[in-house]
C-alpha cells in the first residue's frame, strides 16, 4: 500500500498560538477547543510549511497509508479538468521568445551569474510558463526569469538560494508569477521570509494566474 506524507500534532506541545493555521494555505489545520488540529487531512500537502511556525516543536510529518490508490479531491492540482483551448486567430504571427538567459531553474542559476546584477527578476512558477500563454509578451520582457516548483523542490533550497541571490545580485526589481493553486503560494511565502533579511525593503509584485491561463490578480507586496 502507498504512503503519503502528512502532518501529525502533538496537542501536549502545542499552545494554541494559531501561526500553523496561517501558514497552512490549504486550510488543513484549525483551532479546536483552543489546540491545533488537522481537520481535512485530504488537503494537507505534505510539504510542512507550518512544522517552521511552530514554536513549540508540536508540529512533525509522518508518512500514512493511503487508503485508496488514488484520491480525487484534495490540492486542486490533483483535481483532473480538460478544458477546449481557443483557437489561434488565422494569420497570426510566430511570438519571439523573450528569454535573455540560460539556465533559468532556480535551482541551476548561481547567485553570482553575471546576467542577475542589478536586473529585473521574474520568480515564476513552473506551472505558469505552460498555463499562461502571454507570459513572452506580458510578463518576461525586459526581465530576468527563474523557475521552480514550491510543491516539488526543497523549500530550504529555495529559501538558500533565493536569499543569495538577492543579497548578491541587488536585484532592481522583482515580480513572482504563480498559479492560483494554493500549493504555490508558498513561492510567496518564501519570498517574503528572505525579504525579512534584507537590508532595505525590496517591494515585488505577485501575478496570480487562474488555471485555464487567465491572468486573475495582480497585487503589490
Amino acid at each position: 500500500m502507498k504512503a503519503s506524507k502528512i502532518i501529525e500534532i502533538d496537542e501536549e506541545l502545542c499552545n494554541g498560538c494559531g501561526q500553523c493555521v496561517i501558514a497552512c494555505h490549504e486550510g488543513a489545520i484549525a483551532i479546536v477547543n483552543g489546540k491545533a488540529k488537522l481537520v481535512a487531512e485530504e488537503v494537507c500537502d505534505g510539504l510542512g510549511a507550518c512544522i517552521g511556525e511552530c514554536p513549540t516543536g508540536a508540529i512533525k510529518l509522518i508518512e500514512k497509508p493511503q487508503t485508496s490508490s488514488f484520491l480525487p479531491c484534495g490540492c486542486p492540482s490533483h483535481q483532473i479538468k480538460e478544458f477546449i483551448p481557443k483557437n489561434q486567430p488565422t494569420g497570426a504571427t510566430e511570438i519571439p521568445s523573450s528569454l535573455s538567459h540560460w539556465p533559468v531553474k532556480l535551482r541551476l542559476v548561481p547567485p553570482s551569474a553575471k546576467f542577475l546584477k542589478g536586473a529585473n527578476l521574474l520568480i515564476c512558477a513552473d506551472c505558469v510558463a505552460v498555463a499562461y500563454p502571454h507570459l513572452h509578451t506580458h510578463l518576461l520582457p525586459g526581465k530576468k526569469i527563474l523557475t521552480g516548483c514550491p510543491k516539488f523542490d526543497p523549500p530550504e533550497l529555495y529559501w538558500e538560494n533565493l536569499s543569495e541571490i538577492l543579497h548578491q545580485a541587488q536585484p532592481n526589481g522583482l515580480e513572482i508569477a504563480i498559479m492560483e493553486v494554493p500549493c504555490c503560494k508558498n513561492l510567496v511565502k518564501l519570498l517574503l521570509d528572505v525579504r525579512k533579511t534584507l537590508s532595505q525593503k525590496l517591494p515585488f509584485k505577485v501575478y496570480t494566474i487562474s488555471i485555464d491561463g487567465r491572468l486573475k490578480d495582480i497585487e503589490e507586496v
